[in-house]
């Protein structure tokens, strides 16, 4: 969302950029062209109010909203300020893959709120087919209420960053291999089975693996790697602002997701150059791959199997142009998309 307020103000928009709580790391990102409207709420549901006297105060002529609760309260904020303001809901992830688990409560009603809101939105924007399907037979919308918009990656911005100077001794040229991983640590992500994949590799090659991320499985997937007696091989470093300098100079990259919206981690790989490796997900993951053509894709969940695809592309000379494929999801193509949905009437006037 940083990404695209950045794309909007550099097409002469007045962007806001409206935050429940204005704290993180991607706030540096923004630029002063783009206003920061902090909320100062402690939780999206309680930020309701003030959400809807910005809306009367402000009178925008187009929302954009993202991540489910968020979407829903966005949605009611809208109805309840009776202002006329385009109201397009972006989500961000698949609806249904909390069933069963303990979020599996949480994750239907989610769905069933949602189901009875969106119509109220102009346009919901899904991020691939698999996830227009969903929410086409979640909500019950008429298929042209729902738009497949990519993620936008800034490239210039990446490969900027990329050549940043990195002091970590095991990306030095006479160091073994380095995979890696970039998400956070939760159940989503699937890092448990990268670390025994990784486990496998090890055993065949010298190899190490960085994971950048934080989250609540840190101790779990820490005691795994002791498990497996892999301390000295991988390295959990944490949230890293700056991940395209590690991307630059990784062998491979893996994504061992469970599922996936649009896995922004993987582009931004490939636009540093980076092979692929990644778990045919549910989400857009094999569309971004065009089902291999661009990267490895293995089952989810089986290590054995990701363990063959990452040594195959730590041995293998050859590597499609992955660049060039990185290049489709660029922030200008997305900014048009996304233009068309947000303000369709100037849009034809231009």
């Amino acid at each position: 969302m940083s990404i695209l307020a950045c794309g909007f103000a550099a097409r002469g928009l007045t962007v806001d950029l409206v935050l429940v709580n204005a704290t993180g790391p991607y706030l540096a990102n923004i630029p002063s062209t783009v206003r920061i409207v902090d909320l100062k709420s402690r939780r999206v549901l309680s930020s309701l109010p003030s959400l809807v006297r910005y809306l009367r105060r402000e009178r925008p002529s187009a929302l954009l909203a993202t991540l489910s609760h968020a979407n829903i309260v966005a949605l009611c904020a809208v109805a309840m300020s009776r202002v006329p303001v385009r109201t397009v809901i972006r989500q961000p992830n698949m609806l249904n893959l909390g069933v069963g688990r303990k979020e599996a409560f949480k994750a239907r009603a989610i769905a069933w709120v949602l189901k009875h809101v969106a119509p109220l939105a102009d346009v919901v924007v899904a991020l691939n087919k698999t996830m227009a399907d969903e929410l086409l037979d979640v909500t019950s919308l008429k298929s042209e209420r729902v738009r497949i918009i990519n993620n936008p990656v800034p490239i210039e911005r990446i490969l900027a960053e990329a050549n940043e100077p990195m002091e970590d001794s095991w990306f030095a040229s006479d160091q073994p291999p380095v995979i890696l991983g970039v998400g956070r640590l939760t159940y989503q992500k699937g890092f448990a089975s990268l670390i025994d994949a990784f486990a496998l590799v090890r055993r065949q090659q010298p190899a190490r693996l960085v994971i950048l991320g934080e989250g609540e499985l840190r101790q779990e997937l820490e005691a795994r790697i002791n498990e497996h007696g892999l301390k000295d091989d991988v390295a959990l470093p944490g949230f890293e602002s700056n991940p395209y300098k590690y991307m630059r100079r990784a062998a491979v990259f893996v994504l061992p997701s469970r599922w996936e919206g649009f896995p922004n981690a993987i582009v931004e790989a490939m636009a540093c150059g980076l092979k692929v490796v990644a778990a045919d997900c549910p989400g857009g993951v094999g569309e971004i791959l065009d089902n291999g053509r661009w990267g490895g894709l293995v089952p989810v969940g089986d290590s054995r199997a990701l363990a063959g695809a990452i040594a195959d592309s730590l041995n293998s000379a050859r590597s499609p142009d992955v660049q060039k494929r990185a290049r489709a999801y660029c922030l200008d193509n997305v900014v048009d998309q996304y233009m068309a949905v947000l303000l369709p009437e100037e849009c034809v006037s231009m």
